[in-house]
């Protein structure tokens, strides 16, 4: 039938929690709106003009100013750069404002938001824009060297260049800036098909109203995987705020809130939790450019910052800080993250000194970042948490696809309305990574799980990271789990190593806290009382520190890719080694 020209559109169905958990405050079901992400501003902007929306340093951002700058940023993308409705449009920068600016136009003007990572090179820097089909991009001013090659070489048209400096303003607030954040505009000549951020601003173009709706493409964030080019992630409107609004409701965000946004915007971790969830509550976010700890507690202090998403190894950093523990922290209602074993000390600290939980949670960037989650009321250590509103989530055996019994390990495989629509212009992935079950859509995750009897999730590891020593499966995750329990120990990352008997065998490269002086044998000697004997690692090197990605996590690929080429190369010595069978 029909549907009738000025009719009423049935409300959409809530998404719904299993009731067990739905207590304490936790909803039992969330409403999705029917609008588009950049609706979120213009309510907020409406409600809280005068409010603070994005503090950077000095510089204090109203919600007013906010959507004045977007609505101009946007006018200029249709007006000058030609963009149209479902052309992408890339970011290239650290965090500021202008990201965030930059983000909410392309949003504004009906494309699609591609976010690329500050510290890729050319040949990924290429890959994204050509297979984005990339028509302009938003550049800060120290990476404009990096895509200037690819103007007029493709699909890359216009390029629109700012600094970070140009927002800092006088007033540096007594916080410890970089230079390279200093720096103001004009520091460098721009290429033909580039313009200034403060002249596309001054022109003032409105923007034509608003046509993309929520089941609209809005964002194509890519995510490498473990092998071949980065994958983009198709992204709608819908999948976006589901996510958001559930995040939101889950964990108690208002108009009050205040987030650190330490996370880069380049990747959802930061982009969903500091921004889109901000933005949509009318709360403030308070940017810092990159990572660093004596700044956070700064910020944490001076604006009395509520929610922080913080990865363990920001955590292990930041309580490492000489005088911590006489900072005032005592705004911070609730931290969260995951993406790695937190060190149970951390928990403890946080617990004793605080009263605080570190409420863990799980998601990837193909579930725009919100999957599973602790409830707040009653969170689990070490542990992903519990399926999320509207989420169907369950663990099969990877080879067979059968369910696994209860309390066994599974990949999880998940159903839910926040997961995307498919990788673009990848059809093999696509097949590859989703399946039907009882006539649903399910994405593989690769991510090995089992679950309690509360329903509660705890992750064991990434399929593909799996160890197989002597036929025995070794995940790990939890051997790092292990070591971080090591008093001498202040990050730990498990990687295999290629062994002629064993197959694989289990090595741990490991930092040492400040002053600590255990040996590589002390360690050794001391998994072997800890742990099987199959899981203990027979390998220790330690180091100075461990590397880690953009977004803060161990990077355990490079690692894994230096003893793999370490051992390739013969007499090149190595790490202290434990024998035995």
């Amino acid at each position: 039938m029909k549907e009738k020209k000025g009719a009423l559109k049935a409300p959409s169905s809530p998404l719904r929690l299993d009731a067990k958990h739905a207590r304490l405050g936790l909803s039992s079901q969330v409403h999705i709106p029917e609008t588009s992400l950049a609706d979120s501003l213009e309510v907020s902007a409406r409600r809280f003009p005068s409010k603070t929306a994005v503090q950077f340093f000095g510089t204090a951002i109203t919600y007013a100013d906010l959507l004045r700058d977007v609505e101009r940023m946007a006018g200029h993308l249709q007006r000058v750069c030609g963009v149209r409705r479902g052309d992408r449009v890339a970011v290239f920068s650290q965090n500021c404002p202008q990201f965030i600016v930059a983000y909410l136009a392309i949003l504004r003007a009906d494309a699609v938001f591609v976010p690329v990572n500050a510290m890729l090179l050319h040949d990924e820097l290429d890959h994204i824009v050509q297979d984005s089909g990339c028509v302009a991009a938003f550049v800060a001013q120290e990476l404009v060297a990096a895509i200037a090659p690819l103007l007029g070489h493709g699909p890359l048209r216009h390029l629109v260049v700012h600094a970070y400096g140009d927002l800092l303003g006088a007033d540096d607030a007594g916080l410890d800036i970089p230079d390279w954040v200093r720096q103001p505009s004009g520091v460098a000549e721009l290429p033909a098909g580039a313009s200034r951020w403060s002249a596309a601003l001054l022109v003032n173009h409105t923007p034509a109203p608003r046509e993309a709706g929520p089941d609209d493409l809005c964002m194509l964030p890519y995510t490498s995987g473990t092998t071949g080019a980065p994958k983009a992630c198709m992204h709608t409107h819908r999948t976006v705020l589901t996510s958001v609004v559930g995040n939101t409701v889950w964990r108690r965000v208002n108009a009050e809130s205040v987030f650190l946004c330490v996370a880069p915007l380049f990747h959802l971790l930061g982009l969903q939790h500091n921004v889109n969830a901000a933005i949509y509550a009318g709360g403030t976010t308070v940017l810092m450019p990159r990572w660093d700890r004596e700044n956070a507690a700064t910020l944490i202090e001076r604006h009395r910052v509520t929610y922080w998403a913080a990865l363990p190894a920001m955590l292990v950093d930041f309580f490492a800080l000489p005088g911590i523990e006489d900072r005032d922290l005592s705004s911070l209602s609730l931290v969260t993250g995951g993406g790695a074993a937190t060190p149970e000390r951390i928990n403890q600290l946080l617990k004793t000194r605080y009263g605080l939980d570190y409420v863990e949670g799980y998601g990837l960037t193909e579930t725009a970042a919100f999957l599973c989650a602790n409830p707040v009321h009653a969170p689990k250590r070490v542990c992903l948490g519990v399926p999320t509103f509207g989420v169907d989530l369950r663990l099969l055996d990877p080879e067979t696809l059968q369910p696994v019994a209860p309390g066994e390990v599974g990949e999880i495989v998940a159903h839910g309305a926040q997961v995307m629509l498919g990788y673009w212009n990848n059809p093999q992935a696509n097949h590859e990574s989703f399946l039907v079950i009882d006539g649903k859509r399910f994405l593989r995750t690769g991510d090995l799980a089992s679950m309690d009897e509360d329903g509660y999730v705890f992750m064991r590891d990434r399929l593909k990271r799996m160890i197989n020593a002597s036929g025995y499966k070794v995940w790990p995750a939890e051997v790092e789990a292990v070591l971080n329990g090591h008093p001498a120990i202040h990050e730990a990352c498990v990687i295999a190593s290629p062994d002629e008997r064993r197959g694989e065998t289990v090595k741990a490269v490991i930092a040492l806290k400040p002053g600590a002086t255990a040996s590589a044998q002390d360690i050794l000697a001391w998994c072997r009382e800890t742990m099987a004997a199959y899981k203990a690692p027979r390998l220790v090197d330690i180091v100075d520190s461990l590397p880690k990605s953009s977004t803060g996590k161990l990077a355990w690929r490079e690692l894994q890719e230096q003893e793999l080429a370490r051992v390739a190369q013969p007499d090149t010595g190595g790490a202290a080694a434990a024998g035995g069978a």
